[in-house]
């Protein structure tokens, strides 16, 4: 939470708004875009009073076939009190983005640690939004996880250079994460789509299973924050070069990323199934280096006290190793493969009754199905060579 006028000084408590109808006979509320997007209608680039115009053309319906009511504004922030009374308690509201709480600490950051520009503030953490119709898994949601970084610049300074750097490095991220590039797309908003604050915005696009839906989004704010905190504070938000005593305020390019978005599309990316029928094995194909667990080791029975020992011992030396080790020893082997797969691990190390005679397990492969036999003194450096 912050004091109400950040969000006064941001532009949020007027500009930050959903375009709202409500059922005129169950008061049921509906995001007008997203009923225009359901008939076929780019609402994108619609104001709110041409997206009230469509709907009447169109003669759009609730679903339980009642009349709306006119387009309104919606305001998306989640409001609270604080204060132990409530005669006295100041009305505010959770953070809908994790942007202001860096712009009401730069001057702190200038202070304590006197950057020379360009340079950049990050952060992550939860975000809240009133969300009218959360939906889509986890795509949309009123609490979620939000990933930001404002980087700082010349006012003069090439911009679009950098913007264009931060894209490449956006798409660069999301290939390294697992997530599949190709049905990534880019999509810079017109003018009258762009957030209050944006002279640019562009959002990487995923092709999710319901749709193509923004994943990433990248905007020059401009001074527009600074300007506004500085206004609304009487403080001043200036720089100062050294070398030309020339004063100025920076600009902002905003690279910026739901977590929970971004998690969707890699496990939609990595979704796998192979086989037909009832033999249909069903697999994530994630990177090793984002997998929940890099390898899980089993004794091949686990009744025998001998397989038992052996195999945890090669289970606290990958421990050690990579840290994200299970350990499985529940139903037959091919059971415990086809449950590592679904959660997507990487490989599978059996213990054997050869181990107990040669040192050497077995190591399946996740994607292939593919198994070979390795000494156990190799486990550890053929797991790394794959992992790299």
């Amino acid at each position: 939470m912050a004091h109400p006028r950040v969000w006064d000084a941001s532009g949020h408590t007027s500009e930050f708004i959903d375009p709202l109808v409500d059922d005129l006979k169950t008061n049921k509320r509906y995001r007008a875009d997203h009923l225009l997007e359901e008939n076929g209608v780019n609402a994108e680039k619609l104001t709110i009073d041409e997206m009230d115009k469509k709907i009447k053309e169109l003669g759009l319906k609730s679903p339980e076939g009642n009349p709306f009511s006119d387009v309104r504004r919606f305001n998306l922030m989640l409001e609270t009190k604080m204060g132990a009374v409530e005669e006295t308690a100041v009305t505010t509201f959770l953070r809908p983005e994790e942007a202001q709480s860096m712009f009401i600490n730069y001057k702190n950051v200038l202070q304590s640690l006197s950057p020379k520009v360009p340079f950049g503030i990050a952060q992550i953490g939860k975000a809240f939004r009133n969300e009218i119709t959360p939906r889509d898994y986890i795509y949309r949601l009123r609490e979620f996880e939000i990933m930001e970084f404002e980087y700082f610049i010349h006012p003069e300074s090439p911009w679009e250079a950098y913007f264009d750097n931060f894209l490449l490095e956006q798409k660069d991220w999301l290939s390294k994460i697992g997530v599949d590039t190709s049905k990534l797309s880019a999509l810079e908003h017109p003018e009258t789509a762009r957030a209050h604050y944006s002279r640019k915005t562009v959002d990487l696009e995923f092709e999710y299973p319901f749709g193509i839906k923004e994943l990433t989004g990248l905007a020059h704010r401009g001074d527009f924050d600074l300007k506004r905190h500085q206004e609304f504070s009487g403080e001043s938000m200036e720089m100062l070069n050294d070398a030309t005593g020339e004063k100025f305020i920076p600009h902002v390019i905003e690279p910026t990323i739901s977590v929970e978005r971004a998690i969707l599309a890699l496990l939609c990316s990595s979704y796998r199934e192979e086989g037909e029928g009832d033999n249909v094995r069903v697999y994530l194909k994630f990177p090793p280096a984002v997998a929940p667990y890099k390898v899980c080791v089993s004794p091949l029975l686990k009744n025998k006290p001998e397989l038992v020992s052996y195999a945890r011992v090669v289970f606290g030396e990958l421990k050690k190793e990579f840290g994200w080790v299970a350990w499985d020893d529940n139903g037959n082997i091919g059971k415990r493969y086809r449950r590592q797969d679904e959660i997507g691990t990487p490989w599978c190390i059996v213990v054997d009754f050869d181990t107990l005679i040669d040192d050497s397990v077995t190591i399946r492969d996740r994607d292939t199905g593919e198994q070979v036999r390795i000494k156990k003194e190799n486990v550890s450096a053929y797991i790394k060579e794959r992992m790299n």
